[in-house]
């Protein structure tokens, strides 16, 4: 009896030895690491640009992330990862989700993380156009309807890989109009919101490209006037308008800083300006914001 005891006894420490065992080496595999995660700017609101970065430890080999249902692609820089986002400018002020993905050696991590969107508020104004651009015709509607296509197109590219380097650039070095948000009332009726940036450029300013990147449209349209779009990647794009020559063509590759046209008032403008968008995944954001990220070379 006291033998049976003593080998029973055995067994089951030896059991208990094998499960501590196998339990450790399983929390040795399983990554259990928080990483920090800030972002700029430190204060988010609806319609801005912000800049997530991850600082992760080095055995992480890929970061990823989804932000507002959009896929984060983040790039390594020194001892931190990074991605580039934005927030719809529809959104209300409250607590949003960001869900992060870390793999290493050993496995994979996936991380919530809550970020604070603020309110915003915008202006409005009211200005006076041609009634060609608030009434068309006809031929003009025509025109705005093949236009349309064109930018459905266009506008929904999708460079997988990041082209853009470094911070970016002001186009133009004259001095601000009107800004990202407002509310624009075309003869005395609220038509649209301005999702750009307006720079009080003289026709005929030599107008440069914001960031490295690929022109994927260099021609006039209806209400863009002369138009030039560059793709930066990973769903990131600037949009240059109202201009009176082109210096590139499509499929030209630019760097930053790098002459692309001259601004002018043409298409729907009520005189010569240059109007600056910027596009991340079908989401329009601040340019003015993006100007002023710090951004890893």
């Amino acid at each position: 009896m006291s033998g049976n005891f003593v080998r029973s006894k055995s067994k089951l420490l030896f059991l208990a030895a094998m499960v501590m065992t196998l339990c450790s080496a399983s929390l040795r595999a399983a990554p259990t690491h928080s990483s920090a995660v800030t972002w700029q700017p430190a204060k988010l609101v609806r319609g801005s640009p912000v800049l997530f970065k991850v600082s992760a430890p080095a055995r992480v080999r890929v970061v990823t992330g989804t932000w507002f249902g959009r896929e984060l692609q983040f790039f390594r820089d020194g001892t931190g990862w990074y991605a580039l986002a934005g927030i719809p400018v529809e959104t209300k002020a409250g607590i949003y989700k960001l869900e992060l993905s870390e793999t290493s050696p050993a496995g994979e991590l996936k991380v919530q993380k809550n970020v604070v969107i603020a309110t915003a508020r915008y202006p409005r104004i009211t200005i006076q156009v041609a009634k060609k651009f608030t009434e068309p015709n006809p031929q003009e509607l025509k025109q705005i309807s093949a236009d349309k296509e064109v930018k459905k197109t266009v506008l929904a590219s999708q460079t997988p890989d990041r082209l853009w380097q470094g911070s970016f650039e002001a186009p133009v070095s004259s001095s601000v109009s009107d800004v990202f948000g407002t509310e624009r009332v075309f003869n005395g009726e609220v038509k649209s919101r301005h999702l750009g940036l307006d720079f009080a450029a003289p026709a005929g300013t030599p107008v440069h490209a914001i960031n490295d990147g690929t022109v994927i449209l260099a021609q006039s349209l209806y209400f863009e006037g002369g138009f030039v779009v560059i793709d930066h990647g990973q769903g990131l794009l600037s949009l240059y308008l109202h201009l009176s020559d082109f210096k590139v063509k499509e499929g030209d590759k630019v760097k930053t800083g790098q002459l692309i046209a001259m601004s002018g008032g043409s298409g729907r403008a009520t005189g010569p300006h240059l109007h600056l968008a910027v596009r991340w995944q079908n989401v329009y954001l601040n340019p003015a914001v993006l100007l002023k990220l710090q951004l890893p070379e």
